[in-house]
C-alpha cells in the first residue's frame, strides 16, 4: 500500500464534523449549531425509542438541508419522521427522506399544516429575514404539539448594536450598492429576542446557548481542532448573550 502524502490530503475536501461540505474546517464554529442540535434531537429520539415511539419533526426554512445532513449521521435517525418547509423547492440533500415538504412563506401562517402536528419544530436562521414576527412565531407554536419542543436560532448583537444593525446597516448597504447586506429585516440582542418569545405564555424556556463569540480571520485555522470547538461550546453555554448567534430551546405547555 502506498504511503499517505500531504498531496493526497490536499485533493480530499474536508467536511465540517465529517458530514458538511459547505465548510472546510473540521469543527466549524459557523456550523456547530447544527451539530449541537442534531446531538440533542438524536438523544430525544433515543428516549422515544425506549418508549416504543417515534418523533415527528418540522424543519422550518430547511434551505439545502443542513439539519437533515447532520441528523442522518446520528443514532436513532430511524426514530424520526422529518418534514420541512421552505420558500422554494430548493432542498438538495436527500430530499426523498422528508415525509412532507411544504413550499410557502412562514409569515403566511402555513394554513395547510394542521395545528399540533409535530413533536419538535426547528426554525434556524429564518426569523431575522422576515418583515414581521408575530404570525411567524405564532405559527411555530401552533403547529407544535402540547409538550413538544421548539428550537429557534437567530443571530444576535450586544445592545445597542442590534439597533444599529436593524436601522442603520440596511440603509447604508443600499446606498453603497450591497443589497445582500440588507437581507436581515430584524436584529436582536438576546434580551430583546427572549422578550419577544415571552409574549407566548404557553412557552417555557428550557435553555439558551450561544455559538461563536470570536471566530473567523486568523482564528479560523483553530477550527480544525476539537479542543477549540469544545472551548467555544463551553463559552457559549456560559455567556450566550455575547455570542454571534444563539439557539433557544423551549417547551410548549402540555
Amino acid at each position: 500500500m502506498a504511503a499517505w502524502s500531504r498531496r493526497d490530503e490536499a485533493v480530499i475536501p474536508r467536511l465540517a464534523f465529517g458530514v458538511d461540505p459547505t465548510r472546510p474546517e473540521r469543527y466549524s464554529l459557523r456550523q456547530s449549531r447544527y451539530e449541537a442540535l442534531a446531538e440533542d434531537i438524536s438523544a430525544w429520539a433515543g428516549d422515544a425509542a425506549r418508549r416504543g415511539t417515534t418523533l415527528s419533526l418540522l424543519d422550518v426554512g430547511c434551505g439545502w438541508g443542513p439539519l437533515l445532513r447532520y441528523l442522518d449521521t446520528k443514532p436513532h435517525f430511524d426514530r424520526l419522521r422529518i418534514s420541512a418547509t421552505d420558500m422554494r423547492d430548493a432542498a438538495l440533500y436527500r430530499k426523498e427522506l422528508y415525509e412532507e415538504y411544504f413550499i410557502g412563506d412562514l409569515t403566511g401562517g402555513y394554513p395547510e399544516i394542521a395545528s399540533s402536528s409535530y413533536d419538535i419544530v426547528v426554525c434556524e436562521q429564518v426569523l431575522e429575514h422576515l418583515d414581521s414576527l408575530d404570525t411567524a412565531i405564532d405559527t411555530l407554536v401552533r403547529v407544535l404539539r402540547p409538550g413538544g419542543t421548539l428550537v429557534i436560532g437567530v443571530p444576535i448583537f450586544l445592545p445597542p448594536l442590534h439597533l444599529a444593525r436593524k436601522y442603520l446597516v440596511p440603509t447604508l448597504a443600499r446606498l453603497i450598492g450591497h443589497p445582500d447586506s440588507a437581507s436581515h429585516q430584524q436584529a436582536f440582542s438576546m434580551r430583546s429576542f427572549l422578550r419577544e418569545l415571552r409574549k407566548r405564555p404557553e412557552l417555557s424556556l428550557v435553555k439558551v446557548r450561544g455559538f461563536r463569540i470570536i471566530s473567523g480571520g486568523l482564528l479560523r485555522r483553530l477550527e480544525n481542532y476539537r479542543s477549540w470547538w469544545r472551548f467555544n461550546r463551553r463559552l457559549g453555554e456560559i455567556v450566550p448573550a455575547a455570542c454571534i448567534e444563539i439557539q433557544v430551546i423551549l417547551k410548549k405547555a402540555g
